[in-house]
């Protein structure tokens, strides 16, 4: 999709959320605890849902007028969906032309949107019926997709993880790629899997090894993750060019990327917290792909980057 490093911010904007009141705010992470649900049911849910959809072509606006060519969109947009489905949404039709029209207009810029479903999703569970709710999650983020009317390829990546490695990391692996074929279509043209930051789950080498050469979907590389759990005898370069050699060609690979809160912010923080801000140049190594920032400063972070860093060092 590109011939350059494009960068994007993962869910919430921080430069449209800084109103002091509350109708101010530019989100689409409004929500509810489950009893607000089962009390107040889906006429609320769809209230709220209105209210979501009309901010993210307002963020999607805002990414463009910044030059932002990326978005990673929130899980949040339709809150608790997986007690419903969306089509039975009271607003549906106004939701869906809403959504197809906000796609013509993401397409139109080149906005690159993605989405990183909740880790409460384990396509992998030794549990059934997490397996089920795992393949309804999922199959309601390419529903969602296809209302935008992305195109069904990787170009609009859904970005999971493993997340078991019970009873072993190899027998884990097995049962998602063998869930992997009880997706939908919408689905499986988009499904990517992340590297994880603990020693003990997924490095770049063990997804190559034992997802991608199994059913052939992307690896995505996470900085911060690799700095954690990086492969033995393997550097930086090594490991996010292996992930990257796992997307197809014509498509843009798409990264993940943190600083350190140990090493720049706070040396009591847990080693797999991320940091606020962005404190060095991203190292790209010369290879073309977007990067996705999920330092907690957003937007801001990014506009700071472009600002004072990348463009100095």
């Amino acid at each position: 999709m590109g011939d350059k490093n494009r960068y994007g911010y993962c869910c919430i904007n921080l430069s449209l959320s800084d109103g002091k009141r509350s109708h101010d705010k530019v989100t689409t992470n409004r929500g509810m605890v489950k009893k607000t649900y089962e009390d107040r049911g889906i006429e609320y849910v769809d209230s709220l849902v209105l209210e979501n959809i009309k901010d993210l072509r307002k963020i999607i606006e805002w990414n463009h007028s910044e030059s932002i060519m990326m978005y990673r969109m929130s899980s949040d947009i339709f809150p608790w969906c997986s007690e419903y489905e969306i089509s039975d949404l009271p607003s549906y039709d106004f939701i869906k032309s809403h959504l197809a029209e906000t796609g013509i207009f993401a397409m139109s810029v080149g906005q690159r949107l993605t989405f990183h479903p909740s880790p409460y999703g384990v396509l992998a569970s030794l549990n059934e019926s997490v397996v089920v709710k795992a393949i309804k999650e999922l199959r309601q983020h390419g529903e969602i997709m296809d209302m935008l009317g992305l195109d069904r390829s990787l170009d609009y990546p859904i970005n999971i993880h493993v997340n078991t490695t019970k009873p072993s990391k190899e027998e884990a692996a097995k049962r998602f790629c063998s869930n992997f074929s009880k997706l939908t279509d919408s689905v499986k043209s988009r499904l990517v899997v992340e590297i994880d930051d603990k020693k003990s789950q997924y490095t770049s080498v063990d997804l190559y090894n034992m997802v991608h050469k199994e059913i052939g979907i992307p690896v995505t590389f996470d900085y911060h993750h690799d700095l954690c759990n990086r492969p033995d005898n393997m550097n930086q370069e090594e490991s996010l060019k292996l992930c990257l050699s796992t997307w197809p060609s014509g498509i843009t690979p798409i990264t993940h990327y943190s600083g350190s809160r140990r090493l720049f912010e706070d040396s009591s923080a847990k080693e797999v917290a991320h940091s606020d801000w962005i404190y060095e140049k991203i190292e790209t190594y010369g290879e073309v792909f977007d990067i996705e920032l999920e330092v907690k400063m957003k937007d801001k972070a990014l506009l700071r980057y472009h600002e004072e860093i990348e463009n100095i060092l």
